[in-house]
């Protein structure tokens, strides 16, 4: 079974096309990294896939269910998570009560016993605060545990919005620009957690990114877009090299 498919995905706007007849295929495990000039459709397709916006053309296919046409809020109970390039964190709330939101989808407990408070609620409590300790541990972010979010450097919240995706315990994790506002420590630093994250816990990574070192470092393959097609595919070294993806970032020898 096809683990994750984009089959000719397709979205205009207001006459525009920002995605036009996108395919492509991951395998598990991977970390698969779309590249390209700002305006080219790589968070648009983010968009689609998170059903954020409706395709106009093709479908999209995760672990053999077609994801075209779902709630947007079945894709995180699928085992879809997703960060923004833009933070999107409760930042009046503490590191630990942002990364609690995340195991909102294996709540498994009903109203009543929450509101009466049974013992299946305190071991169900119990059971998701393990579960985010155990994130906490692993991106290394005890120190801040009790910290709120609005007081903390830029680049300790991009951690913290990585662990909120994990805590929803993904199978399939969107970055979309992890790197973007970090200094290159903190990019190195993120480069080891994507690297952790694709063989430690063995979650595939579809990632947009810019920075062009971190997605040398850390993709298995590349494809790149222009103008809401696609122009290359294939392993980082063999897209950066492409004729097309050279034209697509510094221009024609003809407009220089």
């Amino acid at each position: 079974m096809r683990f994750f498919g984009a089959e000719n995905l397709g979205i205009a706007f207001g006459g525009v096309r920002a995605v036009d007849g996108v395919s492509f295929e991951l395998r598990r495990g991977e970390v698969y990294t779309i590249i390209g000039p700002n305006g080219a459709g790589k968070t648009t397709i983010f968009n689609l896939i998170g059903l954020i916006y409706p395709a106009t053309t093709g479908r999209i296919l995760f672990q053999g269910r077609e994801l075209t046409g779902m709630k947007p809020h079945r894709v995180a109970e699928l085992g879809i998570a997703r960060t923004f390039q833009n933070i999107e964190l409760f930042e009046h709330a503490t590191v630990l009560q942002n990364l609690l939101i995340g195991r909102h989808r294996h709540r498994c407990t009903a109203l009543w016993q929450e509101l009466a408070f049974t013992p299946a609620v305190r071991r169900a409590e119990r059971a998701q605060r393990e579960a985010v300790e155990r994130v906490i541990d692993f991106l290394e972010l005890a120190h801040y545990r009790d910290s709120l979010v609005a007081g903390l450097p830029y680049g300790v919240r991009k951690v913290i919005e990585l662990g909120r995706a994990l805590a929803t315990e993904p199978q399939l994790l969107l970055l979309d620009e992890p790197s973007s506002g970090l200094n290159p420590e903190e990019t190195n630093d993120m480069a080891f957690w994507i690297e952790d994250i694709q063989k430690g816990l063995g979650i595939t990574v579809l990632m947009v990114e810019h920075d062009m070192s971190l997605v040398q470092r850390v993709s298995d393959r590349v494809l790149a877009l222009n103008e809401g097609r696609v122009i290359a595919e294939g392993t980082p070294a063999e897209v950066q090299s492409h004729p097309a993806v050279i034209e697509a970032y510094l221009g024609s020898k003809e407009e220089a």
